[in-house]
């Protein structure tokens, strides 16, 4: 009798581990960063309330001198390319948002009238996904996050197109650099934050793959592919602990018996 209750608990032990794991895996933020040259960006992807969060940031210390430098895209792969929920695209609140005199000032750091989502996509480093301000042939007014007001509501051209709401490196000075970059285009600087919704129910953080940064308007512009894919890991020490409490309380019940 006392071995079976042994085995038993041994057995629901490993299968705490087990399922503690890949909660622990899910739940915890993942990001993805990559640079070139004078060009850097990260990603962070989580989990909050259901819903999918995108931390784009054009992580540079470089200033912002062309079109070329300002980050207008992120390109992703989720398994099974599930088609997400648009739900909001806000200027994080430690950044600043540049505008011309013809804009208004987006309530509450709103841009998702000049930033779409769009899934079936088939980029170079197999990305499926993508996030742009830009519309680069694969983002049209339909696509944006907010559709509710019209395509030109916060700056021209018909949205997403140009670089109009691309993100600024950390270290740009806005009075240097070609008239695209020093206020003739309404600019952030340096990190919005998307939120998507209509996640699947088997999705996990670790489904997040082929991450991909644009620069500029076109396709045939900057591009960093992240290299080494950073999944969410539990930590070592949490493992361990876990680990030896389960065993420990397998045999302190064992010696009882």
């Amino acid at each position: 009798m006392g071995k079976v209750k042994f085995i038993s608990i041994l057995t629901i032990g490993i299968l705490i581990l087990f399922i503690t794991i890949p909660f622990q895996a899910s739940a915890t933020p993942v990001t993805f960063s990559a640079s070139s040259g004078l060009l850097s960006a990260s990603a962070t992807f989580d989990i909050v309330g259901g819903n999918l969060t995108v931390t784009l940031t054009n992580t540079s210390t470089n200033d912002v001198l062309a079109p070329s430098d300002v980050l207008t895209a992120l390109f992703f792969s989720i398994s099974g390319d599930p088609a997400l929920t648009k739900i909001s695209a806000i200027i994080d609140s430690g950044s600043t948002y540049y505008f011309d005199t013809t804009s208004p000032v987006p309530v509450g750091g709103d841009v998702g009238s000049e930033w779409a989502y769009n899934n079936g996509l088939s980029m170079p480093n197999g990305a499926t996904q993508g996030i742009s301000s830009s519309g680069l042939g694969l983002f049209g007014p339909g696509d944006r996050f907010d559709t509710s007001h019209g395509s030109n509501y916060l700056d021209f051209p018909a949205d997403p197109d140009g670089l109009n709401y691309g993100i600024l490196s950390a270290g740009d000075i806005i009075t240097t650099g070609n008239a695209k970059v020093t206020g003739g285009t309404p600019l952030i600087k340096n990190s919005v934050i998307f939120t998507l919704g209509g996640l699947p129910s088997t999705f996990a953080l670790n489904q997040i793959t082929s991450v991909l940064f644009q620069y500029g308007t076109g396709l045939n512009e900057p591009q960093i592919v992240v290299v080494t894919s950073v999944h969410p890991t539990p930590e070592p020490t949490t493992i361990i602990l876990l680990g030896a409490g389960i065993l420990g309380l397998a045999i302190w019940q064992r010696k009882k018996q």
